[in-house]
């Protein structure tokens, strides 16, 4: 036992579900840590989620989701649990914020919204061509690339064009944060981009322990 992992256990405090390892709160009638998340689950906590549920459309959308999940357990692709997920909601126009290192797949998406009946808008992360250094980015950053992502002018073209759903498809870590921020409509991803990974960053989750231990430990 790490002598790190030995200082978190005398605090629970610093503890969370990822150090549990029972898994017992989907059965909620057996035995839990004493740092657990749900037993110790104030009051305020438990209401302030669950009146959030009525808030807007989210109860429809937590409906939804749990359908297509039950649904399509695995058996449908994600892009067809997006699909569904979007007919279940009423989403017709669906917007895309995707990378221009994605375009083809962009692309695709589209053409396969186009046969399913809906309506596919989107916004590529390059839009506008605006210069990484007019907006203070370092000037080394402009070596692979000299205009910046823009994903908060992404999100809003989107709104501008009142989608009813938006999919990302491989924004970068941190201009999907923006994007998702800025987004007025709700906002699921198609693909989560890992170029070393080929976009499939649990890749990496899955070779910690072997190929990738003296890279990432």
């Amino acid at each position: 036992m790490s002598r790190i992992y030995q200082m978190l256990i005398m605090n629970d405090k610093s503890l969370s579900c990822v150090d549990c390892g029972t898994q017992n709160c989907k059965f909620k009638d057996r035995t839990y840590p004493t740092f657990c998340l749900t037993t110790n689950l104030s009051e305020e906590d438990s209401r302030w989620a669950a009146e959030r549920y009525d808030e807007d459309r989210n109860h429809d959308v937590m409906v939804a989701s749990a359908e297509v999940e039950y649904e399509g357990y695995c058996r449908l692709t994600r892009v067809e649990e997006i699909m569904a997920f979007a007919r279940k909601i009423g989403a017709r126009k669906i917007g895309i914020a995707n990378c221009i290192g994605l375009q083809n797949e962009a692309r695709i998406f589209a053409r396969i919204l186009r046969a399913n009946d809906f309506e596919p808008y989107a916004v590529i992360c390059k839009v506008e061509g605006r210069a990484k250094s007019s907006a203070g980015i370092p000037a080394q950053c402009e070596e692979i690339g000299a205009a910046m992502c823009n994903p908060i002018l992404q999100a809003r073209l989107l709104n501008e064009a009142h989608t009813d759903l938006n999919v990302v498809i491989g924004l970068c870590v941190g201009h999907d944060s923006l994007f998702y921020r800025y987004s007025e409509a709700y906002v699921t991803t198609l693909v989560t981009k890992d170029r070393v990974m080929g976009h499939n960053p649990a890749a990496a989750l899955y070779t910690a322990d072997s190929y990738y231990k003296k890279k990432l430990f």
